[in-house]
């Protein structure tokens, strides 16, 4: 009896093994036969594949140049810092020495390996993104409150630096505009000019005054109001000519430049108040994705009106809530991934559009020389003499103009724009980025000069002694 349950037992195991092989090994076999079956396909799927992906892998080559960016931006900042630079200039500088004007010249082939066009393409669009969000920080920062404390002195010495130079930059489009025109009218480039030689660099500036600890003084203070003012009408006036580059007829400038204004205003009496609401009842973990949203939203809108999408980022950060600390909080994350991922990439993108190798000529560097000199001499003196004769003393007015002529990464994003418009040549490009170097490295050696002259104290006059008997 035992025998036969033990058989059939032995029966049953054998079964199960043997329907378990079949449900392994039929697959197994079908699997190798459609494989070989296929294997006729496999040349010409990849020969397709390959011409259809038309060149590297960008995905794998991305992966490579990100960290060979952020390194270079990264040990550049470093030292600026050490050579009393902010560390912006220093990654505007890495940006430049891996473009072609250096990186592509030393070894042409690593270049092109290491940023083929898709590669160069995502860039973009990555530091396109950053940009927006770099856009809503600056004017998150902008202290409206002190704005409206110093709003004569500011808003006199901010207007003015803005006016001199705009003069200034029209005069020197007349002479540029025979040789490096183009098939651009003459408004669109001379406004453009006269725009790119009256920008101040807000964050910069205020980076450079944190450095040196003069934050919370009064020049500090004053400083920062009037770049923050100087900012606003800059964002303002290149809005005036993306429209008129874009626009056409002036029936459109006009359309462009009406639906401007009516943007503006219901961002400030419509979205201003519908956003403290929202963002006071949400959960903190949503802050972050309202705030990204609405910057994108806000840039989506400003495109769409016909000027450029960080007009748009830039406004969303002027009315977002600003004593919140949960709005704090969620802009401090979106600022530690724009400012050392996204930046980065601007500055990376930028560099490969600046061909120092255009300007090989004597006159096209003369035209540089001359660039940057009109350039510092309307924005310092514009900015020292409206502060002089608003009651600031001589010391403070020449210190305020070279924190004034601190041009920085706000230049580069005008500059940007203007290229990719079309309304600047890459030739121009490159002597306007050599013009912004010069004027911002410049900004703290020429604050170091400046502090060394201090008010002599009044000589006192020595008394006489009356010597008669």
């Amino acid at each position: 009896m035992e025998s036969a349950v033990q058989e059939r037992s032995g029966r049953t195991a054998l079964r199960r093994i043997l329907v378990g092989a079949a449900l392994i090994a039929v697959p197994a076999a079908v699997v190798v036969v459609v494989l070989g079956l296929g294997s006729a396909y496999a040349p010409v799927a990849s020969a397709g594949a390959k011409a259809a992906g038309g060149g590297p892998d960008t995905y794998a080559r991305l992966l490579v140049a990100l960290p060979v960016i952020l390194g270079a931006c990264h040990l550049a900042g470093v030292l600026a810092r050490r050579l009393g630079q902010p560390a912006v200039i220093g990654e505007i500088v890495a940006g430049i020495l891996l473009g072609p004007s250096l990186f592509g010249i030393v070894w042409p082939a690593a270049f092109g390996w290491l940023f083929p066009g898709g590669v160069v393409s995502a860039i973009n669009i990555l530091s396109q993104l950053g940009l927006i969000f770099f856009m809503y920080l600056v004017g998150s920062e902008i202290d409206l409150d002190a704005v409206r404390r110093r709003g004569f002195t500011a808003v006199t010495v901010s207007q003015v630096s803005i006016a001199l130079p705009m003069v200034c930059g029209i005069v020197l489009a007349l002479g540029m505009y025979p040789a490096f025109g183009g098939d651009v009218g003459f408004l669109a480039f001379g406004l453009f000019i006269a725009v790119s030689m009256s920008v101040t660099a807000f964050p910069v500036l205020a980076r450079i005054l944190t450095d040196r600890g003069i934050a919370k003084t009064p020049l500090g203070a004053l400083a920062l109001t009037c770049a923050a003012v100087d900012d606003v009408a800059a964002w303002c006036l290149l809005a005036v000519v993306v429209a008129v580059s874009q626009g056409g007829t002036p029936s459109e400038v006009f359309l462009t430049v009406g639906l401007t204004l009516a943007f503006v205003l219901a961002m400030v009496y419509v979205v201003r108040p519908l956003l403290a609401k929202v963002l006071a009842r949400v959960p903190e973990s949503a802050v972050l994705a309202i705030l990204l949203g609405g910057i994108m939203l806000s840039a989506l809108a400003t495109n769409e009106i016909g000027i450029h999408a960080i007009f748009g980022a830039f406004l969303f950060g002027v009315i977002a809530p600003r004593k919140d600390p949960v709005v704090a909080r969620a802009a401090g994350k979106l600022g530690s991934v724009t400012l050392t991922l996204l930046l980065p990439l601007f500055f990376a993108y930028t560099g490969l559009h600046t061909e120092f190798s255009l300007l090989g000529s004597g006159s096209l560097w003369l035209w540089t020389v001359l660039i940057t000199a009109v350039a510092v001499f309307g924005k310092w003196a514009g900015s020292t003499t409206a502060a002089r004769l608003t009651g600031v003393g001589w010391r403070e007015s020449l210190s305020l103009g070279a924190l004034m002529n601190c041009r920085g990464l706000t230049e580069l994003v005008v500059l940007n724009v203007g290229l990719q418009l079309k309304v600047i040549s890459p030739a121009v490009f490159a002597m306007l980025v050599i013009m912004t170097l010069v004027s911002t490295i410049a900004t703290a050696p020429a604050l170091t000069l400046i502090s060394r002259f201090k008010t002599r104290p009044p000589v006192q006059r020595r008394r006489k002694v009356d010597r008669t008997p």
